[in-house]
């Protein structure tokens, strides 16, 4: 799709720290994370939200969701993964994302307030993504 960030990633024209891809999804690093580890998961498809999401494409696209979310945790060390999608409201980008985020308690993420923070800098992204592709 022409201006689609998502779209433009999976093209390859747009740089991004991937953890896994297929012929169903590319999943990377969110550049605004919640915490390091936190990865997008798309449809290589075009599709703006998850009711656009054709019927027999939801078994495959949330069996690579469950298996980043067992990733992230795993290279991540987390306790859990906080997994979540918007549809339209919220959705900084319109095409279909889930976030699977490493969550740890006490870890300061109360609700749907998601205060962002940062990398150190491109090492660590680079350390981050490195991880959570090996996990996969």
């Amino acid at each position: 799709m022409p201006g689609c960030t998502f779209c433009s990633i999976i093209a390859g024209d747009l740089p991004a720290h991937v953890v896994f891809e297929d012929d169903a999804v590319l999943a990377f690093l969110d550049v605004r994370p919640l915490f390091a580890g936190h990865v997008l998961v798309v449809p290589c498809q075009h599709v703006d939200t998850l009711p656009d999401l054709p019927a027999a494409d939801l078994g495959p696209y949330f069996e690579r969701v469950q298996r980043l979310s067992v990733a992230v945790r795993s290279a991540m060390g987390a306790q859990g993964t906080f997994v979540a999608l918007n549809n339209t409201v919220s959705q900084s980008v319109p095409h279909l994302h889930t976030h699977v985020v490493p969550r740890t308690r006490g870890d300061g993420l109360k609700g749907f307030f998601w205060p962002r923070t940062s990398y150190r800098d491109e090492e660590h992204m680079a350390e981050v993504a490195a991880a959570i592709a090996a996990a996969v």
